[in-house]
């Protein structure tokens, strides 16, 4: 006669490695978010000692070599003609009239250029923040 014994497998799972490895994850992710820059163009911003929390939704940026570029959200910025800048931006202000158009002017550019972009904003009553780098 054979007794068959039934013994109960317990299987304990330890939260505890599982928690570390989610700990280690979140400080990697939080390290290396910080080193991601926002604007992929090259442009050296004029220094500034006053700085806006505003939030912009459309940039536009103006290398030294007077490139055009602009991008609205996270969209990445693509090159642009300087008269086709007027129609883009009256078209983002459709989709989202309180938008706010960030100016992004490599601090060599001559000035009339920056005025050239702002009397465009100034015609069409487009919210304008100048972007500079802080001191």
């Amino acid at each position: 006669m054979s007794i068959k014994r039934r013994t109960k497998i317990s299987a304990d799972f330890s939260m505890a490695s599982m928690t570390d490895v989610i700990f280690l994850l979140l400080i990697f992710f939080m390290i290396t978010s910080t080193l991601v820059v926002p604007n992929a163009i090259k442009v050296t911003l004029p220094q500034s000692a006053q700085q806006t929390n505003a939030k912009p939704l459309t940039r536009v940026t103006v290398d030294a070599e007077l490139n055009y570029f602009v991008g609205t959200g996270g969209q990445t910025d693509m090159q642009i003609s300087f008269e086709d800048l007027t129609p883009f931006l009256q078209q983002a202000m459709m989709e989202d009239p309180e938008m706010y158009v960030a100016l992004y002017a490599d601090e060599s550019i001559p000035y009339k250029e920056v005025v050239k972009v702002l009397d465009i904003a100034n015609q069409n009553n487009f919210k304008m923040i100048l972007v500079t780098r802080p001191q």
